[in-house]
């Protein structure tokens, strides 16, 4: 109880000037409903008791009083008095991930069939599927980085660009690695959702991670066979210097399923704890007083003085 009403306020606080108004007005109509007024100024007050007959002394409701009722508790309705917080309808349920696809001639090495670059196709096909609609984007990398499509809920959208990447579409050759990641960090960090990194790559230069530069979580997925999991020594030192995890590929969907789980988890959350939220309303708790009211004025021979 003390928390409420140490969180209760009024969501359109400006609508509370209008109950200055409505205080002055009222007492004016109780004012002017009043025909002794003027008798007490010249007759005593005691006196003036017996010498009234009916009027409205024997009234204790008038139409005025509750007039001045419904226009207080409208007045605050329309304020909107609050104590609660209510997760937003509008925050995100899942956490974007940005998806960069490295496209060289080395991935086009059919050691995995029918190639590597084709099976890392294959691998974020089934990562788009069991995550249920969450944000994908895709960044394309070889000697230079480029954004493909931002986070979009639309996986078939995401699908179709990473099947028309090939190498010979790329403007340049070499292994951009640390651009790659820190554009698709940019992206990440101007979309405000949190969200991770996965690299899909069979190899890796030597990379630094940029100063001042947004940090989410990146995984390397490595698109070797599995017998040589693990056997690439500048995959491992690139996952060093970025604090990247690594994923091994697997012949079945274990793989997938594990880093699957993990992006539901990794990379802040925003908006931050509290800030995704809402106050919910509880103006309209009045309105069924403030129709009550309103069903008075049927009243018959109910009208104002």
């Amino acid at each position: 109880m003390t928390g409420a009403l140490a969180d209760f306020h009024f969501l359109r606080p400006w609508w509370l000037a209008l109950l200055v108004p409505a205080v002055l007005l009222g007492w004016m109509e109780w004012r002017s409903a009043d025909t002794t007024a003027r008798w007490r100024a010249v007759i005593d007050a005691g006196l003036l008791r017996h010498l009234t007959v009916g009027g409205d002394t024997g009234r204790r409701v008038s139409p005025g009083s509750v007039l001045l009722a419904g226009w207080l508790l409208g007045i605050l309705a329309i304020a909107g008095p609050t104590w609660r917080q209510v997760p937003s309808p509008f925050a995100a349920a899942a956490r974007p991930a940005m998806f960069v696809l490295k496209v060289t001639p080395s991935m086009m090495v059919s050691d995995l069939q029918p190639s590597r670059l084709d099976r890392a196709r294959e691998k974020i096909a089934d990562l788009i599927k069991l995550r249920e609609g969450a944000p994908t984007g895709l960044v394309a990398y070889a000697g230079s980085a480029h954004l493909v499509l931002p986070p979009t809920a639309d996986g078939d959208v995401v699908l179709s660009m990473a099947d028309a990447l090939a190498p010979d579409i790329m403007p340049r050759e070499g292994d951009a690695l640390g651009e790659a990641i820190a554009l698709a960090a940019q992206v990440l960090a101007d979309g405000k959702e949190g969200g991770s990194i996965v690299v899909f790559a069979d190899a890796a230069p030597a990379v630094t991670p940029v100063a001042g530069q947004p940090a989410p979580p990146v995984t390397l997925f490595e698109m070797l066979p599995p017998e040589r999991a693990g056997a690439a020594p500048d995959l491992r030192a690139a996952a060093t210097a970025l604090d990247a995890d690594v994923a091994m590929l697997t012949l079945d969907n274990s793989d997938v399923e594990a880093l699957a789980r993990s992006l539901q988890t990794r990379g802040d959350a925003y908006p931050p704890p509290g800030e995704g939220q809402g106050w919910q309303e509880a103006g309209f708790w009045l309105t069924p007083i403030i129709a009550l009211l309103v069903l008075g004025w049927f009243r018959r021979g109910w009208v104002l003085s």
